[in-house]
């Protein structure tokens, strides 16, 4: 590919893009959107095959749950399929309340506000917190929406190397900047499946005065005695924090939240872009959301059953020499390294009914491709030994 400072100037934009998806496809990283042709469940229609699903992130089961559907269909016969306005001009419906209040309960918080994703809600929250001559201390696995969000906030950014407080520290205490200070982490960490260090984040907040955003998008109705996430996890309850979830997940839905003080939330609304000149959610989803939170608070079995499948798999998948860390969540790396060997693992798995895709980068760094395995509450334990059986399988055939 020529470069920009390429004599004969950039390629036409046709050949750019046919020698771009050439490359790609040299380079084992060319991807194709797969039609589902089912809701989502412990297995899915694809064409004409049903295939066991490990790639979903409807860790409970929720997406297809008929009391959801039921609480979607009630909002449409009510409300209809809109609001028409952002929420800053009328489509700040009733139903927006209802869910915050849920929101801010299952967080243990004083006021939550909703967004249109969970995108959208890092992308608000930090944009509006910080900027030039503020500092941005970053965990190097952060969820790309993190990143550019610290990005377009024009902040000074700083990498601290993934989960190392010491290394926190020792930026924050050589720091230049004169201006706000603001630590941003991942809960739960999506490719990884690990948590992040939270006790100590928390502490090392307090102490510097730095504000502590902690996005627990796959936390969130997972973790945690009563579903709460990380900080219900770690028995934490930090007023000054603030946490960032998403009803995309385990909820079973879409959009996204900043859960913290009633006068955070009021800053919010009132300088967050992606709230301010985005259009309110359909009143079917905000439904269902809070349906969703109440489910997730009145069933705790889900998440036990869930629990029981994680620790199965991490067992059972141990002495194929997988590096696999004890923790409570259903995200499960399998790290092969090469992006064209995790190809051809899921390739395998596919052949067998098993629908987990590779990751590549730049969704994970180079020699790092692996198949994120994630479980939901909606699988049983024959499910997850068929998928074992069938990853012991490959390898004993010499992949």
């Amino acid at each position: 590919m020529k470069s920009a400072d390429d004599p004969r100037g950039p390629l036409p934009w046709p050949d750019y893009i046919v020698h771009t998806i050439r490359e790609l496809k040299e380079r084992g990283l060319y991807r194709q959107l797969k039609i589902l042709d089912s809701a989502p469940g412990a297995a899915v229609k694809v064409g004409r095959r049903s295939v066991l699903l490990f790639c979903s992130n409807d860790y409970l089961g929720l997406a297809a749950d008929p009391r959801m559907k039921t609480a979607a269909v009630r909002a449409v016969r009510a409300w209809g399929t809109g609001v028409g306005a952002s929420r800053l001009i009328s489509g700040n419906i009733a139903l927006y309340r209802t869910l915050e209040q849920a929101v801010s309960k299952l967080k243990r918080v004083e006021a939550a506000l909703v967004f249109a994703s969970g995108y959208a809600t890092n992308v608000g929250v930090i944009t509006s917190l910080a900027g030039p001559g503020d500092l941005i201390l970053s965990d190097a696995l952060n969820h790309a929406s993190i990143v550019d969000a610290c990005r377009l906030s024009k902040a000074e950014i700083a990498v601290y190397p993934h989960r190392d407080v010491h290394a926190l520290e020792v930026l924050l205490r050589g720091r230049s900047t004169r201006g706000r200070v603001m630590i941003v982490t991942d809960g739960v960490f999506s490719m990884d499946g690990d948590l992040a260090p939270l006790p100590e984040l928390t502490a090392l907040s307090r102490e510097s005065g730095a504000l502590l955003v902690v996005d627990d998008a796959h936390g969130t109705g997972v973790i945690g005695p009563n579903g709460g996430g990380v900080f219900d996890y770690f028995g934490l309850k930090d007023p000054s924090a603030l946490q960032v979830g998403t009803f995309s997940k385990a909820l079973g839905s879409l959009g996204g939240f900043a859960a913290a003080s009633a006068q955070m939330v009021d800053f919010l609304v009132n300088h967050a872009r992606s709230l301010i000149y985005s259009t309110g959610l359909p009143p079917s989803v905000l439904a269902a959301n809070a349906e969703a939170i109440r489910i997730i608070i009145e069933e705790p079995n889900r998440r036990k059953h869930l629990h029981r499948l994680s620790s199965h798999l991490r067992d059972a998948l141990g002495p194929l020499g997988f590096s696999l860390a004890e923790g409570p969540t259903p995200i499960i790396p399998l790290v092969v390294g090469d992006a064209e060997e995790a190809v051809r693992l899921s390739a395998y798995l596919w052949d067998e009914g098993i629908f987990v895709p590779p990751i590549r980068p730049p969704t994970v760094p180079e020699g790092q491709s692996r198949l994120r395995v994630s479980l939901s509450a909606l699988h049983r334990q024959e499910d997850v030994d068929r998928l074992v059986y069938a990853i012991k399988d490959y390898f004993r055939q010499g992949s």
